[in-house]
């Protein structure tokens, strides 16, 4: 038993160290309770505040990474910060419309002009959609730092912020297997873990650069979704096969 004190012990119990649950009342228990207090209540496993923001299990979304076909469309949007600027790429199957979380970009305490050149390495003409409030500053900083950014060579728009719905998309397109995540993008699947609200309902503001992108990128995807253009100086059959692992 793990120690928080001298005189306090943490024990973790679930639904199988009761000898008086039987399955079927397990199965029951289970389907009444709400899924992102399922593993909460039936293993004892510490719940996030009032629940993870995505109550959709982390491998449930996760895929190893593929080659990605360069006739899909791909964008990508920007979470900036002193402290961390993260950016997520997306690329969409046009098949069924599944968006695939395919890399990122993750990098502290470093200028637009750092960022820009790890950003325009994946792709120098996939359009992306940065933060319009560029992470809480004034107005007129907020609009100096966009435009810092642009004046890197990065084809950007203000990306759709309206945090509440756009939640409720990127939460949708989980639940319905529309949006899968590589198992290289690291720093996305460990905040993912932690991404939740509080006692109050309110999301916690902490470790978030690349929710904040994802979601950005989900709301804006109609907007800077785009496909390659051709190369005019290779032949056709090159053009087909051209793909990016994304990572």
């Amino acid at each position: 038993m793990p120690e928080i004190s001298s005189s306090k012990f943490m024990v973790q119990a679930g639904w199988n160290d009761v000898p008086h649950l039987d399955a079927k009342t397990k199965a029951e228990l289970l389907a009444a309770t709400p899924p992102h207090l399922r593993k909460a209540r039936s293993q004892g496993i510490p719940s996030l505040g009032s629940g993870a923001i995505y109550p959709v299990e982390l491998e449930d979304i996760e895929v190893a990474p593929f080659a990605i076909p360069r006739f899909w469309k791909r964008a990508y949007a920007l979470d900036v910060g002193w402290k961390c600027t993260a950016a997520i790429w997306g690329a969409q199957d046009p098949s069924d419309g599944t968006i695939y979380f395919y890399a990122e970009h993750y990098r502290g305490h470093a200028l637009p002009i750092v960022h820009a050149a790890a950003i325009k390495a994946r792709g120098e003409w996939i359009k992306g959609a940065i933060d319009p409030a560029a992470r809480g500053r004034s107005q007129r900083d907020g609009e100096q730092l966009i435009a810092d950014y642009k004046g890197q060579g990065l084809h950007l728009v203000n990306a759709v912020n309206a945090v509440e719905s756009g939640l409720y998309e990127v939460w949708q397109r989980l639940e319905l297997g529309r949006l899968k995540v590589f198992s290289t993008l690291v720093n996305f699947k460990a905040e993912y873990k932690l991404y939740r609200r509080d006692e109050h309902g309110k999301i916690v503001k902490e470790f978030d650069h690349a929710m904040d992108a994802g979601r950005y990128l989900i709301a804006t995807w109609d907007k800077i979704a785009s496909v390659q253009a051709p190369d005019r100086t290779v032949g056709a059959s090159s053009m087909i096969s051209d793909s990016d692992a994304g990572y």
